[in-house]
């Protein structure tokens, strides 16, 4: 009995905690926390709504951590400076309106009196509607509408009409250096025929290349490339300038210079322009046209194709090497564009050494003159200075090879070519030399009598 009364007190102890947990609900604890986690989650109670309780406390009872950065201050404008500013945005839009239509975001926070002031210049310079139709219109293709008052500058431009007067003057030169007496109804024949066949010649030229002078900046404002006339008016004005031209020169002074004419009329059109885009070899045909009108006006003059005529022939040739190769390095990416083949865009350093031995070649053409019999001997004495000074120009493009120096030799082209014209026609022998000697082309006694008579 008395050891059971030992073993029995733990296990009374045991029975009593078991007892006491039960009467004190000790084991619904972990049901109770469940619970309370339940109510809060469906109250909101979270860690974000703690954190957000937070930083409202901070922020009410502590102004400092609030924000550090003070907020930009909006810029205080005057009225009247709002309406100085709306002024001068209305003045450009007045100035840019012709060229392209106006498009301007207003804001949702924009004054009423701004939207009133920027309706009435809109009412009073035309709406914004119209402006962009019209630009839409402006920028498909249509043919722009001819004028009288146009016409002739128009034309003028299609005919490339410094080209025609450059040409002209080359062949006044032609007959002004032929060793016969000068004939002033000749010579106005002869001056007219030609300056049709270039126009002719040039048009035909225009018609051919407008999808390629399109993309050229230098050839961009043609009349044909703008469709300020058709296509059909430019051709009726070549065949029209054409056929006159070489009718002058065939019937009014003699079939040999019509037939140059024709002859450079076709070389022009129909083997050097579609060579400007097959072959570096156009240069040398384009020389050859530009030889032939001195050439034309020697022809006009004695009627017959002689030495002489090839001498300023020669002269001309060589010349338009250094004055084109010039002209086209400082337009090579034009070439490019238009799809050309120049020697300045495909052969760089023949473009640069063609250009220097051509200059070199002028003195010697210039040396021939007087071996000829067509000048004195003072001829290539007075000419070889203004002969060097194109060389050395010429030899400074052939090193440095930039648009400095092909800039200096081209305008020094300009200038070189009526000089040495110039210069060669004073140097000219009489027809009195020539008939002393009996070396007078063409003419006789009598003709030489009648020059000596007062």
């Amino acid at each position: 009995m008395s050891a059971a009364r030992r073993c029995c007190p733990p296990r009374a102890l045991s029975e009593l905690f078991a007892c006491r947990l039960r009467n004190t609900g000790i084991p619904q604890i972990p049901c109770r926390f469940v619970h309370l986690y339940h109510v809060a989650n469906n109250r909101l109670i979270t860690f974000q709504y703690f954190n957000f309780l937070k930083r409202m406390y901070v922020t009410q009872w502590n102004n400092d951590l609030s924000q550090q950065a003070k907020p930009k201050s909006d810029s205080i404008v005057s009225p009247f400076h709002e309406l100085q500013q709306l002024d001068q945005e209305r003045k450009v839009v007045h100035k840019i309106s012709p060229v392209s239509p106006v498009h301007q975001l207003r804001s949702e926070t924009s004054s009423r009196n701004e939207l009133r002031e920027m309706k009435s210049a809109a009412e009073t310079e035309d709406s914004v509607i119209p402006v962009g139709a019209e630009s839409k219109e402006d920028r498909q293709w249509k043919e722009m509408k001819l004028r009288l008052d146009d016409l002739p500058g128009i034309l003028a431009r299609l005919s490339k009409i410094k080209l025609t007067a450059l040409v002209v003057s080359t062949t006044s030169a032609g007959f002004a250096m032929a060793p016969v007496p000068f004939e002033l109804t000749c010579f106005l024949l002869a001056s007219l025929g030609t300056g049709l066949a270039s126009c002719a010649a040039n048009s035909i030229n225009q018609f051919f290349e407008v999808p390629f002078d399109s993309n050229m900046n230098r050839t961009k404002n043609r009349p044909l490339v703008r469709g300020q006339i058709s296509p059909l008016l430019a051709v009726c004005f070549a065949a029209s300038c054409g056929i006159p031209g070489i009718a002058l020169l065939t019937l009014g002074v003699n079939p040999l210079t019509g037939a140059l004419g024709a002859f450079n009329i076709f070389l022009y059109t129909c083997c050097y322009t579609p060579l400007k885009r097959m072959s570096i070899a156009n240069t040398w045909v384009g020389a050859v046209v530009g030889a032939i009108p001195p050439m034309m006006g020697w022809t006009a003059a004695t009627g017959s194709l002689d030495a002489g005529a090839l001498l300023l022939g020669g002269i001309l040739y060589s010349w338009q090497f250094p004055h084109f190769n010039a002209l086209s390095w400082g337009l090579r990416e034009d070439y490019s564009r238009g799809g050309y083949c120049m020697m300045s865009v495909t052969h760089p350093g023949l473009c640069r050494r063609v250009a220097l031995r051509h200059c070199l070649a002028l003195i010697g053409l210039s040396t021939v003159a007087p071996i000829l019999d067509i000048t004195t001997w003072t001829f290539p004495i007075i000419s070889l200075p203004i002969n060097l000074y194109i060389s050395y120009l010429g030899f400074r493009f052939y090193r440095a090879a930039d648009r400095s120096s092909s800039r200096k030799l081209f305008f020094c082209s300009l200038w070189h070519l009526p000089m040495l014209l110039l210069v060669m026609f004073t140097c000219k022998k009489s027809v009195l030399e020539k008939e002393d000697k009996g070396d007078l082309p063409g003419g006789s006694h009598e003709t030489a009598m009648e020059i000596r008579l007062p």
